[in-house]
This record gives structure tokens, sequence and C-alpha cells, in this order.
């Protein structure tokens, strides 16, 4: 693997091997020494409600492009997990949201993913499709097209969500049983 250095004139050349002291094999710059650590990227989102309904977006981009999920996306540097649910929302939705607070955690390992999500609000009902939308739209519980769901995550975070849905303080959920996203749980 070759690599450029920002700022330098100088090209990194990359080897796969253990660094002294890891147990993980690691791209270690064979002139220089540098590690490379390629750790799991977070995802941040939302469970968005106004009253009884439920705010999902229309995916415009791959993967599952045309397929509804919730507001949600990677987190950005020098944002915390609630400034970046929140950007998602209003990325995605153009949707100014209030954070109540940690519904989930999910570990996607397959795609080397940790997935934090709130539960939220719409701060008004006002929202419209964002860049990475096709479009948005506030579904009532049994209005959920549940059958065009993009992620198995977005499914686990509403069926979560309604079980809590009336509760003012939750522990946070996780994975459900057995599950780490590689298929989706039957309906």
């Amino acid at each position: 693997m070759k690599h450029r250095e920002p700022g330098t004139e100088h090209e990194l050349l990359f080897t796969n091997r253990v660094p002294t002291g890891d147990s993980m094999s690691r791209d270690i710059c064979d002139r220089c020494g540098f590690i490379h650590y390629d750790n799991p990227k977070i995802v941040v989102g939302s469970v968005v409600t106004h009253g009884d309904r439920f705010l999902l977006c229309r995916r415009a981009i791959e993967p599952r492009k045309g397929y509804w999920t919730l507001p949600a996306g990677f987190m950005e540097h020098g944002e915390t997990t609630e400034e970046g649910a929140r950007r998602e929302a209003l990325e995605e939705a153009n949707a100014d949201i209030r954070i109540r607070d940690l519904l989930a955690i999910y570990n996607i390992p397959r795609i080397a993913q940790v997935q934090m999500m709130y539960r939220a609000e719409l701060v008004s009902p006002v929202f419209s499709a964002g860049a990475e939308s096709l479009e948005v739209a506030l579904f009532a519980w049994d209005e959920i097209p549940w059958d065009q769901l993009a992620f198995p995550s977005a499914y686990w975070a509403l069926k979560q969500f309604h079980s809590v849905m009336d509760q003012a303080v939750i522990a946070p959920f996780s994975n459900p049983e057995g599950e780490l996203a590689n298929s989706f749980p039957f309906r």
C-alpha cells in the first residue's frame, strides 16, 4: 500500500504486520514506522417522533437506495454523538430535533460499525428531503413500511423504541439476542 503524507513530499510504503507490543496485524510504514489504525466507524442517528408518528427517510444513495430508514450517518470529527444525530436529521430530513436520551448501541462487526441511536422529537413538524433522501414522511406505527426498511438496525430501533415509548427513563438496548445485522429479523 502506498500513501503520500499530507504536506510532505515523502511517500509512505506500508506493510501489513503485527507491531511490537500489539496483537493485531496493522498497516505499518516501512520508512518511518507510522502505524495506520483502521478501526470501526461510529454511526449516530435517532428514532424521531412527532406525537405518535415516526419520521423516516427514503434513501437517495447507496447502499439500499430507495429503501426507508431512520435519519442516521457517520459521525464527523469534532462533534459529540448527540450533535452528530442532530446534524444527520438536519442533513437528511431538514428536521430540527430535540434529543431525548440514548435508545441503543448496536454492534455491526461485518461492516465495522458501532451504531448509537437516540430517542428524539421534532421541534416542529417541519421537514423535507435533504440531499441524501428521496422523500421524508411521518408514519403512524401501523403504516411503517416494514418490508421496505433499509437496514436491520432501523427495524431494531423502531421495535425497541416502541416497547419503551411511554417510559420516561430507559436503559439503552443493544443488538437483539444473536443478531449481528447479517439478515433481517422475522417480522
